[in-house]
C-alpha cells in the first residue's frame, strides 16, 4: 500500500486529538458511518504495544481530552533524553556484540557456551542494528519516512530479537542447571550439534511469536506526517481492543513471566543443589557470568512489562494516562539499554573473554606495528639515490685458477 493513501477502512470522517507533538497520545478517534468510534494508534519508537510505538490503544467514551493532556516540554525532555540512551546503545551495543560474536565465532573454541553466547549476542546485534529507524522517527518528530513494508519488518525485527533475547537466557539458565548438576547426561547428551538445534527452534518460535507485527504494522498519511501504527482492520472497537489485550498479555507472558520463571526456578535448584553437595559442584566463571546477565535483563525489562500492564488499565479509566505517556519512553529505553550490557558484562565478568580479547588485541597491534616497520624499510630503500655503474671500481675478476 503507498503510504499516502489512507488505510483499509478508512472512515468517513476522523480527527486528531490530543497533541501530536513528540510522541503523545497520538489518538485519532474516528466515526465510521455514526455508529462507533475506532481509533488509530501511533507514535515513536520501543512501545508498549510492539517497539514500535507506545501505543496507547484505549477506548475512553467519555472522556475530557483536556484532563489527558501532558507537558509537552516535559516530554520534549523526556524523548531527547531516550535518543541519548538509543545512540549510545547503537554505539555500544553494536561494538559490544560485534566483538562478542567476533571472538566466539573464530577465536574460540567450539562448544556449548559458545553457542550459547554467539546466538545471543547476534540477537542483540540485531536489534541495535534497527535502532537506527527509531531514531530517524523521533527526530523528525514522528514522521515515517521509509514505507510500509519497513514499518512492518522493523517492528517485527525489534520484537523477534526481544523475544530470542529472554528465551536464549532461559535456555542458558537451564543448561546451566544441567551440565552442573547432571554431569553423565549433559556428557552424554550435551552436544554443539544439539546446541544448535536449540538455537534453531528459538529462532523460529521468536519469529512466529513476534508475526503479529507483520499483520498489524501499517502506516497512513496524517496531517502530512506518516505514522507507523497497529492497524487492526477490525471495525469493531470490541474485536480491536480484545485484539490488543490479547498481544499485550502475549507478550508480558511469553516474554518475560514465564521464561523469568523457568530461570529463577532453576536458579533455586542449582543453588540448593550447590549447598547440599558441600562444595562438590562448583560454580565457574561463565555461570557468574549468566547470572550477571540474567540479573541486568530483569532490571532492564520489568518496568516495562509493568507499564504494558498498567496500558491495559487505560481501556476503561484515564488515571494512568499521564504516567503512562511519560514513563513509557524512559521504561522502553531502559530495557533497549540490556542490548548493550551484555558485552560489558562478558568483558567484565568473563575471564576466557578478556583472556581471548586480551590476546587477540596483542596480536592485532603486533601485526600493524610488523607491517608499519616493513612499510617504512621499503620506503627507505626506495629513497636512497642510485649509483650510476660509471662511478663503480673494476672488480677484481675471479680466477678459477688457485
Amino acid at each position: 500500500m503507498d503510504v499516502d493513501t489512507k488505510l483499509r477502512g478508512t472512515p468517513k470522517s476522523c480527527f486528531h486529538t490530543g497533541s501530536w507533538n513528540i510522541g503523545t497520545t497520538d489518538k485519532l478517534q474516528c466515526e465510521i458511518s455514526g455508529q462507533w468510534r475506532g481509533h488509530f494508534s501511533s507514535t515513536m519508537a520501543g512501545s508498549a504495544e510492539d517497539y514500535g510505538n507506545y501505543s496507547y490503544e484505549y477506548y475512553l467514551e467519555n472522556g475530557d481530552i483536556e484532563d489527558l493532556k501532558v507537558n509537552h516540554e516535559q516530554m520534549e525532555t523526556i524523548h531527547i533524553i531516550s535518543v541519548v540512551i538509543y545512540i549510545i546503545c547503537i554505539v555500544i551495543g553494536l561494538i559490544g556484540n560485534g566483538t562478542v560474536i567476533w571472538v566466539t565465532a573464530f577465536k574460540s573454541k567450539r562448544t556449548v557456551n559458545s553457542v550459547w553466547l554467539l546466538n545471543l549476542a547476534l540477537a542483540d546485534f540485531v536489534f541495535v542494528l534497527f535502532l537506527p529507524f527509531y531514531v530517524d522517527y523521533i527526530l523528525r518528530d514522528f514522521h515515517w519516512n521509509f514505507g510500509v513494508a519497513m514499518c512492518k519488518m522493523n517492528s517485527f525485527v525489534l520484537s523477534m530479537n526481544m523475544y530470542a533475547s529472554v528465551l536464549f537466557l532461559t535456555v542458558i539458565s537451564i543448561d546451566r542447571y544441567v551440565s552442573l548438576v547432571h554431569l553423565n547426561w549433559s556428557q552424554r547428551c550435551r552436544t554443539v550439534q544439539r546446541a544448535w538445534s536449540v538455537c534453531g527452534c528459538i529462532w523460529m518460535l521468536a519469529a512466529f511469536l513476534s508475526c503479529p507485527a507483520l499483520i498489524f504494522r501499517d502506516t497512513v498519511l496524517l496531517y502530512d506526517k506518516v505514522v507507523c501504527f497497529n492497524n487492526f482492520h477490525i471495525h469493531n472497537l470490541h474485536t480491536a481492543m480484545t485484539i490488543h489485550i490479547s498481544m499485550v498479555v502475549m507478550r508480558t507472558t511469553v516474554g518475560f513471566f514465564l521464561p523469568f520463571t523457568a530461570i529463577c526456578v532453576s536458579g533455586i535448584f542449582l543453588s540448593v543443589r550447590v549447598s547440599q553437595s558441600g562444595g562438590s559442584v562448583c560454580k565457574s566463571s561463565f555461570s557468574k557470568t549468566i547470572t550477571a546477565v540474567i540479573v541486568a535483563f530483569f532490571l532492564c525489562w520489568a518496568p516495562f512489562h509493568i507499564f504494558n500492564l498498567l496500558e491495559l488499565s487505560i481501556h476503561s479509566s484515564k488515571e494512568f494516562h499521564n504516567i503512562l505517556k511519560s514513563g513509557l519512553p524512559l521504561v522502553t529505553s531502559l530495557g533497549f539499554f540490556n542490548s548493550c550490557l551484555n558485552p560489558l558484562l562478558y568483558m567484565l565478568l568473563g575471564k576466557k573473554v578478556r583472556h581471548i580479547l586480551k590476546r587477540a588485541c596483542l596480536d592485532i597491534t603486533k601485526n600493524s606495528l610488523r607491517e608499519l616497520s616493513q612499510s617504512i624499510s621499503a620506503t627507505e630503500i626506495e629513497s636512497v639515490p642510485a649509483v650510476p655503474l660509471d662511478g663503480l671500481p673494476d672488480e677484481p675478476v675471479a680466477s678459477s685458477e688457485l
